[in-house]
């Protein structure tokens, strides 16, 4: 069984090549896979291994990192490796919006589940998922808009259509696209700023499905694709061919093929790309039938 930690912290750091070099080799050495990203702001991650490991490679984070605790984590469990490899990045930003931000800025109207509940049956409440489309598409929140950038780095053009004076409830998959969007909000004035404590997995995994406001299911960034209620491993696939979560419904498609296609590309990818992608899961199912593992396989160890 393998367990899946993402977390993330707003704190100024510095040596961010030597940190990145130092936890690269110990991600190695517990034999650890995921993505870690450090920035002059923080750091952001998601990363899976064995039980112990996760808690040791989690000591030694806190320890390299100098922090007494993240502002948001969630533990998980899946039966294989939801990722390919472990990888340790230095980006501008832990996720691109165009501003850094402080600790000291952050956001103090973020809600736990249950309270969260009472917010979202209140009147003229603005609910924003503050993903992207095709993560709205899988599951969200009743009530909630999508507004429909296909980049974080867009939303602010689309925050500026609410007037200061909205009661705003925000949320994301772990709780850090609203950290950032809610300290630009109120660098704009706004006040009734709310955000979903520990995002939408904090949200599945403490509220039972009776007395859940969440429709579907949440997609997630690795071989898992999607989690349902309690965080177990939802009913998505990737599609091979665009790269985007594709349901059992559209697995009956007559424009689903296996490792090629699904109803969203089927008619705008190439002859020649269809020809690649039918070489590739040739691939897969003979790496499969002789009980040998093909990295574009979903459950690669």
């Amino acid at each position: 069984m393998f367990h899946i930690l993402g977390f993330y912290k707003f704190k100024k750091l510095s040596n961010l090549k030597e940190l990145k070099k130092t936890f690269q080799e110990k991600l190695l050495k517990n034999h650890m896979r995921g993505t870690v990203i450090f920035s002059k702001e923080g750091i952001n991650g998601t990363i899976s291994g064995k039980k112990n490991n996760i808690k040791k490679i989690k000591r030694e984070l806190k320890k390299i990192c100098k922090i007494k605790s993240f502002d948001s984590e969630n533990i998980s469990t899946n039966n294989f490796q939801p990722f390919h490899r472990g990888k340790t990045k230095i980006k501008k930003e832990v996720v691109p919006i165009g501003i850094q931000i402080l600790p000291s800025q952050k956001n103090n109207n973020s809600l736990e589940p249950k309270k969260w509940n009472l917010l979202l049956k209140e009147k003229n409440i603005k609910i924003i998922d503050a993903r992207k489309p095709f993560e709205y598409e899988v599951g969200t929140f009743k009530g909630a808009e999508n507004p429909n950038t296909n980049h974080f780095r867009d939303f602010p053009k689309y925050l500026k259509k609410f007037n200061k004076k909205n009661k705003i409830a925000m949320f994301c998959t772990g709780g850090i696209r609203c950290e950032k969007a809610s300290v630009y909000l109120k660098r704009k004035g706004f006040k009734n700023i709310f955000q979903l404590k520990g995002g939408i997995l904090n949200y599945l995994k403490k509220i039972n499905k009776k007395q859940s406001l969440w429709k579907g299911e949440c997609y997630v960034f690795d071989n898992r694709i999607s989690l349902k209620h309690k965080l177990k491993t939802g009913t998505y696939s990737m599609c091979s061919g665009c790269r985007k979560p594709i349901s059992m419904r559209e697995k009956k498609s007559k424009k689903y093929v296996e490792g090629i296609s699904c109803p969203k590309c089927h008619d705008y990818l190439t002859e020649s790309q269809k020809a690649r992608f039918a070489m590739r899961q040739k691939q897969i199912l003979i790496a499969k039938k002789m009980g040998k593992k093909h990295i574009f396989q979903k459950e690669y160890c």
